[in-house]
């Protein structure tokens, strides 16, 4: 609760820094804007779409049956086994390891889209 909670805070956040900088013989002055993921931070629509594409890519999937609140069991029809594959296609898709205990949870898109979206090593 504590670390999503902290993700979420971390995520708003936005130092600037500036320095001024002399160019062609003028003085112009640089602002940068730092937060906790850096400037390569996914943004949400582009995790529901990557997301999404897994599933859909997944051979035992009826692409057109995918949304973003699909369950792999219940509207999917996939076993536990199928569950476990198309986490881990998403742990590489994303480069991020999902250690076990919270693999086991991921169960829906919607779930993976969470974990993914406020991962901050996600990319």
């Amino acid at each position: 609760m504590a670390s999503a909670l902290r993700s979420s805070i971390l995520r708003h956040i936005r130092v600037p820094l500036s320095r001024t900088l002399i160019v062609n013989g003028s003085k112009t002055t640089a602002v940068r804007s730092m937060s906790s993921h850096g400037d390569d931070h996914l943004d949400k629509q582009e995790v529901i779409n990557r997301v999404l594409d897994v599933v859909k890519s997944f051979p035992k999937v009826e692409p057109s049956k995918v949304t973003p609140d699909v369950h792999f069991q219940k509207d999917l029809g996939l076993d536990s086994l199928d569950n476990v594959e198309i986490v881990m296609a998403i742990e590489e898709e994303f480069k991020l390891e999902i250690p076990d205990k919270e693999a086991d949870k991921i169960d829906s898109c919607s779930l993976a889209i969470e974990y993914v979206y406020n991962h901050p090593m996600a990319s």
